[in-house]
């Protein structure tokens, strides 16, 4: 039994996954959360999904452009909140600069490697506990044939990789999830993605951390890192004192705050999305899917179907944007047409912050010149589909280990 106490911040998947893997591995753990204890976070509300098939880096070709056209209409998918402000300008420099061919073709075979590996450990922790894991598959619905051509390039570049996917048109579309009606061109169907409920999950997740003799210090924000020696001694927040020998920053969107502290500058932005949870919905697909052209998730949970979708930086606010709920309740009717606006009557929309790294690859590793601090942040869309392999990574890391593939393109120090 390892004598050193690992103090973790952060009560989301990521932290709490690593907190469950570095308890596996011996060390002592305390994780301090914001957060009132199964209290909500951007882990809770997402959509649930597990991604193989997300192996294209959110910083790609054509973003830009996209997200221009976009930021003129306000039920758009995107937008980003102009303010003066020399961090947004710093992250959107990195995201246009890594918005290339080069950088993709880079990517994509360490974000299939990560989201394939974080499947199989999903798969062993719903042997020992049922959170909800279905194994059938995703459906990106094109409503158009100009989105299925897009899609089917996708579905090009899965093979290449070594991926599934299979092209569908709209009749074999129908036939692969039958129990929803559908007015679409075709699909994109990845049959080794999967979906499952978050909540379920975190909750398994926190009941096994305290079984096995974890600490979850709840409606705890961290605000100092105590410095001693180059290395971290201790985290102040709420007028205590947390001791350790070893430190990882899990904070989700506020991460790049508390690494402020110790003169690290992480280009890291907040980006908003939101989720709607229809408890009895009109139709229940039995598979998760995105409508492709609206960029919005669908998945079904324990007899309900939440909706999930756009991506709005705009700093730390979790306020409901209206406008941007409204734009994916419209979108509804036309993938799914025996959805109405009416369904969602009375569904209050929630907000979560995931945090977003300017070229699409999550920070993960040592922060250079503290030996004894890790940073396991930088998710954006695949938190939940990436939780388990961060955090066995990072009991890798904590105990010395050599990781399953090379992390030096995670490090959170690769912009300094």
């Amino acid at each position: 039994m390892k004598s050193d106490r690992v103090v973790i911040v952060g009560g989301g998947v990521i932290g709490l996954c690593s907190a469950y893997y570095a308890l596996k591995r011996g060390f002592a753990v305390t994780v301090i959360e914001w957060e009132a204890a199964g209290g909500d976070n951007c882990s809770m509300g997402n959509a649930g999904m597990i991604v193989p098939s997300h192996f294209t880096p959110l910083a790609a070709p054509g973003m830009i452009t996209k997200g221009l056209r976009w930021m003129l209409n306000p039920e758009s998918p995107f937008y980003v909140r102009p303010r003066l402000n020399l961090d947004l300008m710093r992250w959107g420099w990195l995201f246009y600069r890594h918005s290339t061919e080069r950088h993709v073709a880079a990517s994509r075979e360490l974000l299939r490697d990560l989201n394939l590996e974080s499947r199989r450990l999903f798969a062993e922790l719903a042997e020992m506990e049922d959170f909800g894991l279905v194994k059938r598959g995703l459906l990106m619905l094109c409503k158009t044939q100009r989105g299925l051509d897009e899609e089917s390039d996708v579905a090009i570049e899965a093979h290449e990789i070594g991926l599934q996917a299979e092209v569908l048109d709209a009749a074999a579309t129908a036939r692969r999830d039958p129990s929803v009606t559908m007015d679409v061109a075709g699909a994109v169907y990845f049959p080794q993605d999967c979906h499952l409920n978050p909540s379920r999950f975190m909750a398994s997740i926190r009941r096994r951390i305290i079984e096995a003799g974890g600490v979850i210090e709840s409606g705890v924000k961290v605000d100092g890192i105590e410095m001693g020696n180059g290395q971290v001694v201790a985290l102040n927040g709420n007028g205590r004192r947390f001791v350790g020998e070893k430190f990882v920053i899990a904070g989700g969107s506020w991460t790049a705050d508390l690494l402020n502290s110790v003169g690290v500058k992480l280009p890291l932005q907040a980006g908003k999305g939101y989720s709607l949870t229809l408890p009895a919905p009109p139709e229940l697909p039995q598979l998760c899917s995105i409508f492709a052209e609206a960029k919005v998730a669908i998945t079904p949970m324990d007899g309900s179907l939440r909706f999930g979708g756009t991506m709005e930086v705009g700093g730390l606010d979790l306020s409901i944007n209206s406008a941007r709920v409204r734009g994916i309740i419209k979108s509804v009717h036309d993938y799914f047409p025996k959805f109405s606006e009416r369904n969602f009557d009375g569904v209050k929309p929630w907000s979560g912050l995931r945090p977003v790294s300017p070229d699409g690859i999550p920070y993960l590793g040592q922060v250079r010149g503290v030996t004894n601090l890790l940073v396991a942040s930088g998710h954006a869309m695949m938190g939940l589909s990436l939780g388990p392999v961060s955090g066995r990574l990072v009991a890798n890391l904590l105990a010395g280990d050599a990781p399953f593939r090379s992390l030096e393109r995670l490090s959170p120090t690769r912009f300094c």
